[in-house]
């Protein structure tokens, strides 16, 4: 594949820079947790100079330990960048979590990326691509992001090159299983690694065993498996062409030029309309080159659609109302549109920002208008402010190499925007723009948490909104009912992470606690009480006396106060008096401690006293009064019922409602939806149902398991009704050990 531009020069620190968006690629890595994403861009780095030795920076940091967390948990839970150049491209490679609690991470990458790299581990060829990553490709397949498949770990003991490569068309591939295939074949000994590749469209041999690649003829031996994958390699890619002679040509026994095929290739590739399968290993101890490295880069620097290439996501001004009256495209010297795809904060440099720039050219010291979305619901306001960006960066592990500039279709990192979070449009003051939001995972998992000392109750509030600041996928929320402070996370591996940095990071201890749903109370049926409270105690007294009579009200009733007293038995000025003891008992509950609803209360008579009478005493009064009518009444706890919506694949329909009716759930409904997965034996099916939100605490977590992760839903509160009378003593006892 041929070579694009000359060398780039290189930014103060020995970071890679562009001066064109001709010379960048943004690509990001993509796979399940353990697929070897992190080894791989180790690998790369090495290949290219960024690394002095494995995992090794110049400076002696690391690519992958850049958060404490990470290296504790052995994964990544955050996007990660690690610049790198070959051929005269700056590649800017994103390494996104593969785990399903750091969906919004990877969300990120995939902003920030033009193309994607699948990698898959070899020592899954028994099991097949599984189904979160069949998903991811069909996301990418629908926004045509182009997309190429790396297989790593084919030293592995079960690992099988051509058995990986059957299910990767299978299962990605969908209608045209021929537009994924690969581009070489591994070489290896009987019982041992692979050693080296054979090139299917050039037809040489690459071997790595010495540590460098070195070339030669392929073992005539292997003739008849490569001219079979060959073929199949040129068929596929001119049916992807856009030249339609080029099926004449190859049907008359024409043989094609080499040049003519790679330049197909290459633009099939770059349109999103072929994927080519690789493969790669880490590098021998004292290596330089990983088997397979140097073709990756050469397929990544080659075919991959430079930033100029990729469509601009869609702009508005900052009304939300009214588009730009100019296009804007990738363009150095054009209007400046950038974004913040990742916020995160250092304990030294403060607060940083990852932006790519979309158009113009970010400059350190510059004035920028940042213009927010807003996420209200997840605590994240709107705001549209001027703010002066500090210093400009190029990240790598831990390390900041200073830059002067990032151009249009590069990635950056600014420091010290104080007003931006993630998602934030960053844009000329004299022409502010708003740049459409991406889709983010919805959090479902509730986490009560509590200051667990009074010095981190003072410092909470600022810590908690560092945390919503650098992640959108964390919503906050003081619930009213509950009086508790709740963070609705991702999953629980998202929970740990946001606890840990929060007491790591900021310096902010709390204690989860359990979630309590925000349940109330009702009167079952009517009953008549007197709330008496006179005291005499010397000096003014206390004297207020009233009859009251509670009746339930439908559904949704709410609360009616209802004044009926005649003959002035209470003086008119302490009748609202009653009624504000009665709204505060109300809130209290009467029972169990939850709110009150759904009732009539009718104030019928009373006595006062023209001395000790006063607003304080007929308040106590009115909220006695409803406690002891409560006490010769039923009560029935009323609890929230959730509509529930679960997008799932065919094959878990059924042990989906199976699930939701154990919940005490309600099926309204099924529908299928889309052509569902590729490969994966259906569609995919949308269950809708009722289900009580004391059921579905842990819904996010269990659906994930009982699906395997491709499993989606979504809630949204409908009602409060009774709850049936077993799970309610068993509620109330569980509160009441618990207080």
């Amino acid at each position: 594949m041929a070579d694009r531009g000359t060398a780039p020069a290189r930014a103060a620190g020995g970071a890679p820079a562009a001066d064109r968006p001709s010379r960048i690629r943004n690509v990001a890595l993509v796979g399940h947790s353990g697929a070897g994403k992190t080894t791989l861009v180790e690998s790369l780095a090495l290949a290219t100079g960024a690394l002095t030795r494995a995992g090794r920076v110049q400076d002696g940091t690391t690519v992958s330990d850049h958060d404490e967390i990470e290296h504790r948990q052995q994964r990544s839970v955050q996007l990660s960048l690690v610049p790198v150049e070959h051929a005269g491209i700056k590649v800017n490679l994103l390494d996104t979590p593969g785990y399903g609690d750091f969906t919004g991470e990877l969300r990120a990458g995939l902003r920030a990326a033009d193309a994607a790299l699948f990698v898959l581990s070899a020592t899954d060829s028994a099991a097949g691509i599984d189904g979160p990553t069949r998903l991811l490709w069909e996301e990418c397949a629908a926004v045509g992001m182009p997309r190429a498949v790396v297989v790593t770990k084919l030293d592995g003991p079960q690992a099988d090159f051509e058995a990986m490569v059957e299910h990767i068309r299978e299962a990605l591939g969908g209608d045209d299983p021929e537009s994924v295939l690969p581009l070489y074949l591994p070489l290896r000994s009987p019982g041992a690694p692979p050693h080296g590749l054979v090139g299917l469209l050039g037809g040489r041999a690459y071997d790595y065993s010495g540590g460098t690649r070195t070339e030669s003829d392929p073992d005539p031996g292997l003739d008849g498996r490569i001219e079979e994958a060959r073929n199949r390699l040129i068929e596929g890619i001119i049916a992807e062409s856009e030249d339609e002679s080029l099926m004449d040509r190859y049907l008359a026994g024409e043989d094609l030029d080499t040049k003519t095929l790679i330049d197909d290739l290459e633009q099939a590739v770059a349109r999103g309309s072929f994927h080519p399968v690789l493969f790669a290993l880490p590098p021998a101890e004292g290596a330089r080159q990983g088997l397979g490295t140097a073709e990756l880069l050469e397929v990544v620097t080659s075919a991959f659609p430079s930033p100029a290439e990729h469509p601009m996501p869609e702009l508005s001004s900052c009304d939300g109302r009214s588009r730009p009256t100019a296009e804007v495209v990738c363009d150095p010297g054009g209007p400046l549109v950038a974004e913040v795809v990742k916020t995160s904060g250092d304990p030294y440099v403060g607060r940083l920002s990852l932006v790519r720039v979309f158009s113009g050219t970010l400059r350190q010291d510059a004035q920028v208008h940042v213009s927010g979305h807003g996420l209200a619901d997840r605590g994240h306001e709107d705001h549209d402010v001027d703010e002066r960006i500090g210093a400009l960066s190029s990240p790598f592990g831990k390390t900041l190499r200073s830059v002067e500039s990032g151009v249009a279709g590069d990635i950056v990192c600014v420091a010290k925007l104080a007003r931006a979070e993630t998602g934030d449009t960053l844009s000329d003051p004299d022409r502010p723009l708003l740049m459409a939001a991406w889709e983010m995972p919805e959090p479902l998992l509730p986490i009560a948490v509590e200051a667990h000392s009074k010095a981190d109750e003072d410092k909470l509030s600022q810590g908690l909104g560092r945390l919503v600041a650098e992640d959108p996928t964390l919503r906050l929320e003081q619930n009213q009912e509950t009086r508790q402070l709740v963070l609705w996370c991702l999953g629980e591996a998202h929970a740990d992470v946001l606890l840990e940095r929060l007491r790591t990071r900021y310096g902010v201890q709390v204690d989860p606690v359990p979630y309590r749903v925000p349940l109330r109370e009702t009167f079952a049926g009517a009953a008549a009480a007197r709330g008496r409270h006179v005291k005499q105690s010397g000096g003014h007294g206390q004297y207020a006396i009233c009859d009251i009579e509670v009746e339930p009200l439908p559904g949704g009733g709410g609360f009616e106060f209802v004044d009926r007293v005649v003959g002035g038995a209470v003086p008119r000025q302490f009748i609202p008096s009653v009624e504000k003891g009665v709204r505060a008992q109300l809130e209290k509950g009467v029972r169990a401690g939850y709110p009150v609803v759904d009732v009539r209360v009718t104030l019928v008579d009373g006595k006062a006293h023209s001395v000790d009478s006063s607003d304080a005493a007929f308040q106590t009064a009115g909220a006695l009064a409803l406690r002891e009518a409560a006490a010769k009444a039923e009560i029935s706890l009323l609890e929230p019922v959730a509509e529930v919506r679960v997008l799932m694949p065919d094959d878990y329909v059924g042990a989906v409602m199976s699930d939701l009716s154990s919940r005490r759930g309600r099926v309204l409904g099924t529908e299928p939806v889309g052509d569902g997965l590729r490969g994966g034996g259906g569609g995919r099916t949308l269950v809708r149902a009722e289900v009580p939100e004391v059921e579905i605490v842990r819904y996010a977590v269990d659906l994930r398991s009982l699906t395997h992760g491709t499993g989606r839903f979504s809630r949204a509160y409908a009602r409060h009704e009774p709850m049936p009378p077993a799970v309610a003593a068993r509620l109330t006892a569980e509160d009441a050990q618990e207080k």
